[in-house]
């Protein structure tokens, strides 16, 4: 930041007033003349924190495509299908044991088993062809969709949280301000949403950690970048990307749970959550945790700003951001060049 600074003087001033200026507009009361011109801070309060909440559950479906394709470069395309199977079972688990928690174990315990059948029978065998490694993937993300809907049908299933995650928590953010007893009335959001993020931001600290702070991680970094040379010094590389895939299938297949209780699950989801993925890694920069969860927060809020104040062109938005990451910076915000 501070090299930044010293390089970049006026795009760091600029960047300094938004920040102030964002900070104004969530933390103090707003005055009439602004609900007036941009609607009820409420209004706004609630599409921010929808989007960052949503955003949480994009990281945690775009971290482990982050990890599969951005550090092993290996392109699954049917990544979307182990979170929408993940969330599938993990509703069965939940709604057959009446334990939300349980769930989580068990999935990723099935969807990263696999995974593992994914990279060890399919795609360990076509390591950098990455044209067969994506027709191949649309293909079993066809055959895994048509399963599915076969299993489950055509309905939409919303898994219950745990009491103890539902109805309303209570934010120290003001939404408005009481006109006869000039009381601040803070902002109530779902309390199940708010520990989404929550649980979000410890598992993205966690592989950060394990990434750049642990042995395990430099074995990683250093198979992308020279797999024959570490290969050659007596590490089992291909048994470390599998435990990666495995990982980042069971990550996807949690994140499945999340979504179907965060909104709903359906056929059709996997497409949707894939394409968000791929929009993330794109945004945020390949291989990069960090990287993943700007581009997961930068495209959650603008979905959902778009939807409440543009709704026509909501969709366009994020694809706007990605146009113009490509065009400027195409390695992605936090990727580096190769």
């Amino acid at each position: 930041m501070e090299k930044f600074a010293k390089n970049h003087p006026l795009w760091t001033l600029v960047i300094a007033l938004l920040v102030v200026a964002f900070l104004w507009l969530v933390l103090a009361p707003w005055p009439a003349e602004l609900e007036a011109a941009v609607g009820r801070k409420r209004v706004f309060l609630n599409a921010l924190l929808g989007g960052v909440t949503l955003g949480a559950l994009y990281f945690l479906v775009a971290s482990g495509f982050t990890l599969i394709f951005g550090l092993m470069r290996t392109v699954n395309l049917a990544h979307g299908s182990l979170f929408l199977l993940g969330g599938y079972i993990g509703y069965e688990v939940a709604t057959y044991s009446g334990s939300w928690l349980l769930a989580f174990p068990v999935v990723f315990v099935v969807v990263g088993l696999v995974g593992l059948m994914m990279q060890r029978f399919i795609f360990s065998h076509m390591e950098g062809e990455e044209l067969r490694q994506t027709l191949v993937s649309i293909g079993l993300s066809i055959v895994l969709a048509d399963l599915m809907l076969w299993y489950w049908g055509g309905q939409s299933y919303t898994t219950l949280a745990p009491a103890l995650l539902r109805g309303p928590l209570e934010l120290p953010i003001i939404s408005s301000i009481n006109p006869t007893s000039g009381e601040a009335i803070y902002i109530r959001y779902p309390a199940v949403r708010v520990w989404i993020l929550v649980a979000a931001i410890v598992i993205g600290l966690a592989m950060w950690l394990v990434l750049n702070r642990t042995s395990l991680g430099m074995v990683i970094r250093a198979g992308v970048d020279d797999r024959e040379m570490l290969a050659a010094s007596g590490v089992r590389i291909q048994l470390v990307f599998l435990a990666v895939f495995v990982f980042g299938a069971g990550l996807a297949g949690m994140a499945g749970i999340i979504g179907g209780t965060f909104q709903s699950l359906s056929p059709g989801e996997d497409t949707r959550f894939l394409l968000a993925s791929l929009v993330v890694v794109i945004v945020g920069g390949m291989g990069s945790i960090v990287g993943a969860a700007i581009g997961a927060i930068i495209i959650g809020v603008t979905e959902q700003m778009g939807l409440v104040y543009a709704p026509t062109y909501s969709v366009v938005f994020t694809f706007l951001i990605m146009a113009a990451v490509l065009a400027f910076r195409p390695q992605g915000l936090l990727g580096a060049g190769r």
